[in-house]
């Protein structure tokens, strides 16, 4: 029997249980779990934009009225409390879902990312994209190591694609196709 847990309040955020983690929608409320990560310099190195300097902030980010992707937060059955989350936003010409992921630093090095962005992933496929690409800034080490590992092909490199809050960077598009073989 598996531990009673709150149900996804978006519909189109369905709950993705996996063999160690349950992937629900995620909610402005889980900003008090998330914020020491998403307040953290190092943990927001590689994001485009600079760390939430509030809980209040980060929030209001999640909020749906604000939130334009589907998001998953990754947390353990039976612990509610989020370690992380996975978003997928599909693009204009349909087909085609750009996804981002954060996972908390105490919860690494267990392969739960790989988990939940494979679960992810394959559920997004299962709905009929055709495409799923992820943009890596080019010294985040540990994120190409997720997605070369989950099959993701680089594609291409963007020079200065994004001006953040440590500066000009370029990007890596890793793409993964339906019908590429997974990692």
């Amino acid at each position: 029997m598996r531990p009673a847990h709150r149900p996804s309040p978006d519909p189109d955020v369905p709950t993705i249980d996996t063999a160690r983690l349950r992937l629900r929608s995620r909610t402005a409320d889980d900003a008090a779990a998330l914020f020491p990560e998403m307040s953290d310099p190092d943990v927001m190195r590689w994001w485009s934009r600079a760390p939430f300097e509030t809980e209040a902030e980060l929030r209001a980010r999640f909020s749906p009225e604000v939130e334009s992707r589907r998001a998953w937060a990754i947390t353990r059955p039976g612990d509610d409390r989020a370690l992380g989350f996975v978003a997928a936003g599909e693009r204009p010409q349909g087909g085609v879902t750009e996804i981002g992921y954060l996972l908390a630093r105490d919860a690494r090095g267990q392969g739960f990312a790989r988990e939940a962005v494979s679960a992810v992933v394959e559920r997004l496929f299962a709905e009929g994209q055709r495409r799923v690409f992820a943009d890596c800034d080019p010294e985040n080490a540990a994120s190409i190591a997720l997605l070369e590992g989950l099959g993701f092909r680089c594609e291409g490199r963007l020079r200065g694609e994004w001006h953040t809050h440590i500066g000009l960077r370029d990007s890596l598009i890793y793409g993964l196709l339906s019908t590429d073989p997974r990692g």
